[in-house]
């Protein structure tokens, strides 16, 4: 998602939530992002992932920026749509692990623990590197 203030792009970058990322900040952030099911359009499963990061439905148009290969082998397809949402309304849905580790206790942490809209200079320092690429695709369509 990108929306533009004062005729400045900025970008939808969402936190990944849980204890490993805690306190992690430059690199960490991503679009929002998941898993592809059997069968499913890749432009249904990045809105249906979208939703279940931020509790936002998107609608477009739609912009293809391509996909990315990350370090762990796994392909990522996005797309931008131009919209705008309070990020500190979001809404992430949750996973389960075990924490503290070997503890033996199951615990709930929002697969999404914040988001906030960056101009594009600082998204490009926040966001991981394997995503960098649609950052860079956006800014050459833009416009202005």
């Amino acid at each position: 998602m990108y929306r533009r203030v004062e005729g400045l792009l900025q970008v939808l970058l969402v936190h990944p939530g849980g204890p490993f990322w805690r306190n992690k900040d430059a690199g960490a952030w991503s679009i929002p992002k998941g898993e592809v099911d059997e069968a499913e359009d890749l432009l249904a499963a990045a809105k249906r992932e979208f939703e279940e990061e931020t509790g936002a439905r998107v609608s477009g148009p739609f912009i293809a920026l391509g996909s990315a290969r990350l370090k762990s082998g796994k392909v990522v397809h996005a797309w931008a749509v131009e919209g705008d949402l309070d990020p500190a309304a979001i809404q992430s849905n949750t996973f389960s692990t075990e924490w503290p580790p070997k503890s033996g206790k199951q615990v709930e942490f929002p697969e999404v623990d914040r988001a906030e809209f960056f101009d594009l200079k600082a998204a490009k320092e926040k966001i991981n590197s394997g995503q960098l690429a649609f950052l860079l695709g956006l800014e050459r369509l833009d416009p202005q």
